[in-house]
């Protein structure tokens, strides 16, 4: 309550409405699955398009798993979830390394024998390192220093530069020579000259001050000296491209104006960083860059050797251009523990990576249905099950083994039984580069998230994911025909169909579970919705006085939300009465539950179900025919 202590006119605000339940996303997905480059480490990315995707992650080219070269089913998953109709996804590389060891980073200098993680890193100096492993990372970095034009102004004894930052590294050109040319060299007259290289800094009045070994913070150089000409400041560009095979895709990155000392707000160092959480340094502005700088060593401290340093780096990278990152490799083939992950925070991997996305309401493992063991798929998938039952919040989508026939897949769906997961059936037929001469099977989990996101978009989460068509593929692995569904979908086991005229369509809508009041996909992920959205939108109650007022405050504001719901379709009925009740009274909790500080609210909802059989009973009619 205010205090009135004072006599006046007090105005105050206050609210005469229930809160609102604001509806969460129900169509962010998260994959987890292998990539050929990206983070392995930390929280999932945020990923709205199949070229940040590429970006990111790599591009769709296969994976060399232990010298075989393997279908790349996450990036698929993720090119066929979008033209699906998925608008985001979370994606959490995993990555199995080539020899058992820890997948961190780690930021050594030269290690003693190879890489642990087969890294790809630049000779003994490496002053440059692949960012992620992968083969993806074994890029050729090329390194240019330019010059800018004559940057001393004004006339004796008031010379000045203009244009200059703290860190900045500048050539002077002394004796009358003339401007030097704008591309800097390895040797020749356009090379850097040691003696010639300052850095620069500012007095207390503001002034650029340029320094190096020769020109110490108490004798810099005098911008008034008769044979000084020009003062021209030195920049880096890296450009990182594909190496001579084309293994590391076609991508080209220009990394313009950068500096080679360590005072720079442009140091190659601090925009090339390596994140190191345990040592406080922040990840890059972009993580998704393919390389970061290390420099082996401490930077030295002293002004003059940070600027030796700087002439020094300028010279070796410009000298040992164009540099071959080489050494990198895709890792093994994964392991449900791989999937699984572990960790949280900075040092999350898989599965538990995921978990620490609150936004996330669809789950898939991509490529995981593609293992050659069938108790390494079972764990795979049980682990999306357990994820998504556990976290309440989130539904799993699974898929059978490749080429598997419809005893394999009944065998495959009477190992579980699930109201959080649904099992879909045959693989794809996708086509190779655009073309379709040559074409590949993919397993249906990214096409479908893609749908389910579609769906919920276009109609709502109450509607069933099915009777939709599946785009971006030529055909499915297999024809399912009517009898062959007869028996599948009974059990749980979605079916996609090809119907002439109507294409190829998702032809089920059931989760895998031996519950009948669970029984479709839509009814679970309704409840999920509702249930998470009153979750959310109602943590204003906690600690508020347990009394009548809150009481009605709890159920007007979930009415509402429901009321809002019945009136789009989600809920049956032919009024509000007939859909839902809410009871939050004296009649839902006991004198212990008030003494207990708990507040029970009964809420009862009567969900949509789709019309699965569609019947029409027909029969002769005639004049003096009866119903009765």
């Amino acid at each position: 309550m205010p205090e009135y202590l004072a006599p006046g006119v007090y105005v105050e605000e206050t609210s005469f409405r229930a809160k609102s339940i604001e509806g969460v996303a129900t169509s962010t997905a998260g994959f987890v699955g292998q990539a050929r480059f990206g983070p392995v480490e930390g929280l999932p990315v945020l990923i709205t398009g199949f070229e940040d995707f590429q970006r990111r992650f790599g591009d769709a080219d296969p994976l060399l798993l232990a010298g075989v070269p393997t279908t790349n089913h996450l990036a698929h998953a993720v090119r066929l979830f979008f033209e699906n109709g998925g608008k985001r996804v979370y994606v959490a590389r995993v990555f199995r390394p080539a020899a058992d060891s820890t997948t961190a980073l780690s930021r050594a200098g030269t290690p003693a024998g190879p890489d642990p993680l087969a890294l790809s890193v630049l000779g003994a100096d490496r002053f440059l390192r692949a960012r992620y492993p992968g083969a993806a990372g074994n890029v050729v970095v090329t390194a240019r220093g330019f010059r800018s034009g004559n940057l001393l102004i004004g006339t004796a004894p008031n010379r000045t530069v203009s244009g200059l930052r703290l860190g900045d590294v500048v050539e002077a050109v002394t004796g009358g020579g003339a401007v030097k040319d704008r591309v800097v060299t390895a040797s020749g007259p356009q090379a850097v000259v040691g003696t010639n290289f300052y850095s620069v800094s500012f007095d207390s009045a503001g002034r650029p001050v340029l320094t190096n070994d020769a020109n110490p913070p108490a004798n810099p150089l005098d911008l008034n000296a008769a044979g000084l000409t020009a003062v021209q400041k030195i920049t880096l560009d890296l450009t990182i491209g594909p190496n001579k095979d084309g293994s590391t895709g076609g991508r080209l990155d220009l990394i313009s104006r950068l500096s080679t000392h360590p005072d720079s707000d442009q140091f190659v160092g601090r925009i090339l960083r390596h994140e190191d959480p345990a040592n406080g340094v922040e990840p890059p502005a972009d993580r998704g860059q393919r390389v970061w700088f290390d420099p082996v060593a401490e930077l030295p401290s002293l002004p003059a050797d940070r600027t030796s340093f700087a002439r020094d780096l300028l010279n070796v990278l410009i000298a040992r251009s164009p540099m071959t990152l080489a050494g990198g490799v895709d890792g093994r083939p994964p392991e449900p523990a791989t999937f699984a992950g572990g960790g949280s925070g900075h040092a999350a991997t898989g599965l538990a990576a995921l978990a620490e996305i609150e936004d996330i309401a669809i789950v898939a493992a991509p490529g995981s249905a593609a293992l050659e063991n069938a108790d390494e798929r079972q764990a795979v998938n049980d682990g999306l099950i357990t994820h998504a039952s556990n976290l309440r919040y989130r539904f799993a989508i699974l898929a059978g083994p490749v080429n598997a026939d419809q005893a394999e897949i009944r065998e495959v769906r009477g190992k579980f039984d699930s109201t959080y997961a649904a099992l879909y059936y045959p693989w794809l037929v996708v086509s190779v580069s655009g073309g379709a001469r040559e074409t590949m099977l993919l397993s249906p989990e990214g096409a479908m998230a893609g749908i389910f996101a579609r769906s919920d978009i276009e109609r709502g989460v109450h509607k069933a994911p099915a009777n939709e068509t599946v785009r971006g593929i030529l055909r499915f692995s297999r024809n399912v025909n009517k009898g062959e569904q007869d028996v599948l979908n009974p059990e749980g086991i979605n079916c996609l169909r090809f119907f002439e005229g109507r294409g190829y369509r998702v032809w089920g809508a059931r989760t895998i579970t031996s519950d009948p009041e669970w029984t479709y996909v839509n009814v679970r992920r309704l409840f999920i919705y509702l249930e998470h959205s009153i979750d959310r939108s109602t943590q204003w109650a906690v600690f508020e006085p347990n009394n009548a007022e809150l009481w009605l405050k709890i159920r007007l504001t979930i009415e509402g939300f429901l009321y809002d719901e019945w009136r789009k379709g989600a809920l049956l009925g032919a009024s509000p009465e007939d859909a839902f009740f809410v009871r939050c009274d004296r009649t839902t909790m006991s004198q212990s539950d008030l003494d207990n500080g708990r507040l029970v609210c009964l809420i009862g909802v009567a969900p949509t179900k789709p019309a699965e059989f569609v019947i029409f009973r027909i029969g002769q009619w005639t004049a003096d025919a009866s119903l009765v």
